[in-house]
């Protein structure tokens, strides 16, 4: 046999060659193992194959779906390590860079958030997805003019973008520009009327302009809309207690008892009227 191979000019493997190829053949296995698991919801089988895999050689889409899985099974800063490996590598996909920056609001890592959405700008510097997330960053950080004026750049990008109006409106409320906030409730309520995250900024600019039926009004059909909205029986009844309605403001606060029971464990019957006198102190900020 050797001498055919050797007339012919055939060879033998050597082991370094069959070694290569077994970790080829185990990569491929253990690639597509992990993808399969993704499909299945079993992040953390997904993540044992495909950190096996890139223990075998470095694969981009591999570390992609690493990171996936690494989200998907709450292990938030390990995903991110993944991105920044990814964003090293490819320097110039801004998806990278969006993806990081998601991760780093869950973590609730507003400077890594921004640093992240500012190498998407430096990328596509008028990318209204970019400008919102910077927005969030902004915001988390306590800098509201920056995240306003993110924001409205993004809209002026794209006017319909709904969820920058939507957050340039509760902006607008925190720093006491009810005038400002209107603009954006009447617009989303203009666009996506039955909209819960719409009708509760709509109510809460009525009531900082000081018009307590009407937000009211808007409050009722949140909950015709959502009968599980804790927030809109708060606020509800905060506003109910501030316009005498004792009984109204109760019930409201029963609601809130009922809908959250782990929270307010302990409340009797008697506690009630306390609790929601706390309410209307508490959560009103408008000081109704």
């Amino acid at each position: 046999m050797n001498f055919f191979k050797a007339l012919f000019g055939g060879r033998e493997e050597t082991s370094e060659e069959k070694k290569q190829e077994e970790q080829a053949r185990n990569f491929d296995v253990l690639k597509y193992d992990g993808v399969k698991a993704l499909h299945m919801n079993q992040w953390q089988q997904a993540i044992r194959c495909f950190v096996h895999a890139l223990e075998i050689r470095e694969d981009l889409e591999c570390r992609d779906y690493l990171s996936q899985a690494f989200i998907q099974n709450n292990e938030l800063l390990p995903a991110f390590e993944q991105l920044r490996k990814l964003a090293e590598a490819q320097p110039d996909n801004e998806e990278i860079y969006l993806r990081m920056a998601h991760v780093a609001f869950m973590m609730e890592d507003y400077g890594a958030m921004a640093h992240a959405c500012e190498n998407a700008l430096l990328i596509n510097k008028d990318d209204p997805r970019a400008l919102y997330l910077y927005a969030r960053a902004c915001r988390g950080q306590g800098d509201r003019t920056n995240a306003v004026a993110m924001l409205t750049k993004a809209i002026t990008l794209r006017e319909n973008h709904g969820d920058a109006h939507l957050l340039r409106g509760e902006i607008l409320l925190e720093v006491n520009d009810a005038e400002g906030a209107a603009q954006d409730a009447d617009y989303l309520m203009e666009h996506d009327p039955e909209n819960e995250d719409a009708l509760l900024l709509k109510a809460r600019v009525l009531e900082a302009q000081g018009m307590h039926d009407e937000a009211v009004g808007i409050y009722n059909k949140v909950i015709e809309l959502n009968p599980f909205c804790i927030a809109a029986f708060k606020e509800r009844g905060a506003i109910r207690l501030g316009l005498g309605d004792k009984r109204g403001a109760e019930e409201d606060m029963n609601a809130v008892l009922e809908l959250n029971p782990v929270q307010n464990e302990g409340t009797g019957k008697e506690d009630i009227q306390q609790k929601t006198e706390d309410a209307y102190r508490n959560i009103n900020p408008f000081g109704l």
